[in-house]
């Protein structure tokens, strides 16, 4: 079966860093083309990032070969470098003693790396790349609504080490 190529466009953005946060996204395969976009009212750039990916990747109704281009390094290193892999398999930590932060966005983003043939490119942001200038003004707009709702896995992440350090 000959899979569909898609080509996708994210990007990220938080206002304050953290604060309120976006994400925009642009999908095209042939003469299609379809935008996403979403905030929260405390978040990252880099969470808004990944989470990019995540809904962009989440949109496709089959399996098919992406070329995702990101401007973030954070998200496309990551993956092609196999950072991520390597804080799986060391239980989430970066180092000995240096957890690895948006575990819960990882967690959703590998399985959808499994179902689809993904390949990451990075882009220079603001260089005049209309779909990464759009992806961008879109992450922005959707960090400005008003009622944006919590980033629950943020807030949890700010928890989570504290709580770690006492064992019961």
């Amino acid at each position: 079966m000959i899979q569909k190529h898609v080509t996708i466009y994210t990007d990220g953005s938080a206002i304050g860093n953290p604060g309120p946060g976006g994400y925009g996204v642009i999908l095209r395969y042939g003469e299609h083309r379809r935008e996403l976009s979403g905030g929260f009212r405390r978040t990252t750039n880099n969470r808004m990032e990944i989470l990019a990916a995540i809904e962009a990747l989440r949109a496709l109704k089959e399996p098919c070969v992406v070329t995702l281009y990101s401007d973030s390094q954070y998200l496309v290193d990551a993956i092609t470098k196999g950072w991520v892999k390597r804080w799986q398999a060391k239980g989430w930590m970066r180092t000995k003693n240096e957890r690895a932060l948006n575990v819960d966005l990882w967690l959703q983003l590998l399985p959808l790396l499994e179902e689809h043939a993904v390949t990451f490119v990075w882009v220079r942001s603001h260089v005049g790349n209309p779909d990464n200038e759009r992806c961008d003004i879109l992450a922005k707009q959707a960090a400005a609504q008003q009622n944006l709702p919590p980033d629950e896995g943020y807030e949890a992440e700010k928890i989570a080490p504290t709580a770690q350090l006492f064992r019961t």
